[in-house]
């Protein structure tokens, strides 16, 4: 079956209006990381910010504004980055975070099915075909793939479940949001509409840039001091 995959932004030009915006959270999130356990949860909004950038080359790509080898190689780092990246890194830099033990082993599922989506995912982009063409204000991109649905299901385990099992109050209440907004834009997605799939990048990544703010101001010593007793973590 065709997996289709048209979660994008109104035009290449708020694409890198976006990009740019995300990865500066990103970057931001990163410096103030001074305990590498938050590393994982900084990186996600720099790995968003590429991911709208290189669509920004996407979409010129099929407009015809850069030639079609630098537009189609953008096409594919797109779903790599969507489809590998992502479900490997939210679902590790969830489990880098979480001091419980027994929530850590809950969410090793997660983890697992975040390796068998990204690793079917992988082998699909290599194989190919990959398709993408501009449909109004979004760019509507499709793999072919064996047992999609069930994928789908995988991919929305590793990248949702982590942050609702976290032990960390505020992870869990982005978690839930998360759930909702997805679910929404998927519909919006389905029936035709625009796609905000990058104003919720934003959004998401004001969030975790917040969170590993508030985290360094909470441990300036880096992780390094005593550590709090499980649950007593309720950030």
């Amino acid at each position: 079956m065709w997996l289709p995959a048209s979660f994008l932004c109104f035009s290449p030009e708020v694409d890198v209006a976006a990009g740019i915006v995300v990865g500066v959270l990103g970057i931001d999130a990163v410096r103030h990381a001074n305990d590498r356990r938050y590393l994982g949860l900084a990186l996600i909004p720099v790995i968003l910010g590429i991911h709208q950038l290189v669509e920004a080359v996407a979409w010129w790509g099929l407009e015809g504004k850069v030639d079609a080898a630098t537009g189609e190689s953008a096409i594919t780092l797109y779903l790599a980055l969507a489809f590998v990246v992502v479900p490997l890194l939210v679902p590790l830099a969830i489990v880098g975070i979480e001091p419980d033990l027994t929530r850590r082993r809950w969410m090793v599922p997660s983890l697992v099915a975040g390796c068998v989506s990204a690793s079917v995912l992988a082998l699909a982009l290599a194989e190919g075909p990959v398709r993408a063409a501009i449909g109004g204000r979004y760019i509507a991109y499709s793999v072919q793939l064996e047992q999609g649905g069930l994928i789908v299901v995988l991919y929305v385990v590793a990248t949702c479940v982590p942050l609702l099992l976290s032990s960390h109050r505020r992870l869990v209440t982005f978690g839930a949001a998360n759930v909702v907004v997805v679910a929404g834009l998927s519909w919006l997605q389905a029936i035709a509409l625009i796609s905000l799939w990058c104003a919720w990048a934003a959004v998401g990544s004001i969030a975790i840039a917040a969170y590993v703010r508030s985290a360094a101001v909470r441990h300036p010593d880096g992780g390094t001091g005593p550590k709090l007793p499980h649950r007593s973590i309720t950030v």
